[in-house]
């Protein structure tokens, strides 16, 4: 894989050292540096010439700091003639932006997709998008990665007999009964409503909880109060147990201390596309790795194989 060429900005480098170092490839360096007038300049410092660039960054706090750094490191590696540019972006949270729920706002999740393919962008690797329809935003090839095999092999461990599959709001449902389906249990969701970006409330849960091994399943957890309000829903049906599970642990405003509190959560799992906030950490957090699957997809897109076997048995993929 002599013609690729990785790097990253500074919002999760331990991640882009992982995927390269499952690729058999090193990082490459890049520098970052901020003028006296606040602007950012990037600076990649190794040969891009008609190589196969590939720019790791999560959009993550703060968020638009590492946007810039993103569009920056675009621009640098088509101006240095790269013969192709793949942002690989595991966590794109602009993708919440994805309608006008309210007058006179912007959907930021189109207007950021305009910038990146602006920028040089011509593909974007990403994985579990907040709705599936943000990847219509992009005038660019998207490959859109799921963790739930991640997920799936780390439940296996456990008794799966007596499980319930429960997905916080019907909008993640089909996420969920995908996930149910590939460890053989059953699916509820819960019926949701947000006043706010942290008010939430969950009036019921359409399933079978009672009884039963209970894996609360979201896309994100940000400041968690969508999780919180479905716990207190689950407690009045009487689950036997509660494991909690995402992709994307953003755990902002110390959402994860809140949800290591929950006496009946036994384990709360998420995957490294996004890094832990510091000093944030229970012994209930299970990380798991995304990096291979990210190697693997950045593989074959530099060998032009297909992508598809990464990301099947989700609907809308």
């Amino acid at each position: 894989m002599r013609d690729i060429a990785v790097f990253t900005g500074s919002a999760h480098p331990e991640l882009a050292e992982e995927i390269c170092a499952h690729l058999g490839v090193p990082l490459s360096p890049s520098r970052v540096s901020r003028f006296a007038n606040d602007c950012l300049e990037v600076q990649l410092q190794g040969n891009c010439r008609e190589r196969d660039v590939f720019l790791v960054q999560p959009l993550v706090a703060p968020v638009q700091e590492h946007l810039v750094e993103l569009l920056l490191m675009c621009d640098a590696a088509r101006g240095a003639s790269a013969g192709r540019i793949t942002v690989v972006m595991p966590h794109y949270s602009y993708a919440r932006s994805d309608k006008k729920d309210a007058p006179r706002i912007s959907i930021g999740g189109r207007l950021v997709a305009d910038l990146l393919v602006s920028a040089g962008a011509g593909r974007v690797l990403t994985m579990t998008l907040h709705s599936p329809q943000v990847h219509g935003f992009f005038s660019v090839p998207v490959d859109h990665l799921h963790a739930l095999r991640e997920l799936a092999a780390h439940f296996r461990q456990y008794d799966l007999s007596r499980t319930t599959v429960v997905s916080p709001d019907l909008g993640n449902a089909k996420e969920a009964a995908a996930f149910a389906r590939m460890i053989g249990a059953q699916v509820a969701a819960g019926a949701k409503q947000r006043f706010a970006d942290d008010r939430v409330s969950i009036s019921s849960v359409i399933g079978e909880v009672a009884g039963r091994d209970v894996i609360v399943l979201d896309d994100e957890i940000a400041k968690g109060s969508t999780v919180l309000e479905l716990l207190q829903r689950l407690r009045e049906l009487g689950p036997r147990s509660i494991r909690v599970a995402c992709t994307h642990g953003l755990f902002a405003a110390g959402a994860l201390k809140r949800l290591g509190e929950q006496q009946d959560v036994l384990e709360i799992v998420c995957t490294n596309t996004v890094p832990v906030p510091v000093g944030e950490r229970t012994e209930k957090l299970r990380v798991l790795s995304i990096a291979p699957a990210f190697a693997e997809a950045v593989r074959r897109i530099h060998n032009g194989e297909s992508v598809s076997a990464l990301f099947d048995a989700l609907p809308g993929h």
